[in-house]
């Protein structure tokens, strides 16, 4: 059998990727609440170390979307660091051992500001596609509402996505998320 070489990545300083990595056999990553602020906190962790900016999230039951763009450090080493510390912190607190992420995780490179304002809304929107809420700032475990309301969220940086809708920002962005 020949095992052919993996495609590298694509990486440079200041790329955005939307990032997606799902359980093991489409299994849930998250089972409460404490899970889901475990890899939030440790999403901190690793920016310490490798600084970069997360422009959106959402921690779905079985599988991460992140909107990300790097700084200095390419995305293999953010995420590999990431799910790493998660892993073993997951099998730890419910005792089980294996893997828990499915193979790599998937890194889009986002090469324009039009497919870089969709990756948000999609992200944003994946809770309403899973028919898990009705509308997305329902659902708790995204930045979305970070985007609509005067709340802040100290995971995301907003700026960039607003600077593209005209005042009141945040008023556009949900229409623009939200229209049918």
């Amino acid at each position: 059998m020949v095992r052919l070489a993996r495609k590298p990545r694509v990486w440079f300083p200041g790329a955005a990727f939307h990032i997606t990595s799902r359980g093991n056999r489409r299994a849930s990553i998250f089972y409460d609440q404490d899970d889901r602020l475990m890899y939030l906190s440790l999403l901190e962790e690793t920016r310490l170390q490798y600084p970069f900016h997360l422009h959106a999230y959402c921690l779905m039951t079985n599988h991460i979307h992140l909107l990300l763009e790097t700084i200095d450090t390419p995305t293999k080493d953010i995420i590999k660091k990431l799910h790493s510390l998660y892993a073993i912190y997951f099998n730890k607190r419910h005792r089980i051992s294996g893997h828990l992420f499915q193979g790599r995780y998937h890194a889009e490179l986002i090469d324009n500001d039009p497919y870089f304002l969709e990756v948000s809304k999609y992200i944003h929107l994946n809770p309403v596609e899973a028919r898990m809420v009705a509308r997305p700032g329902s659902y708790r475990w995204s930045s979305y509402s970070a985007y609509i309301s005067p709340n802040s969220n100290p995971h995301v940086v907003t700026e960039r996505i607003l600077a593209y809708f005209p005042s009141p920002q945040k008023y556009h962005y949900q229409k623009y998320v939200e229209q049918k």
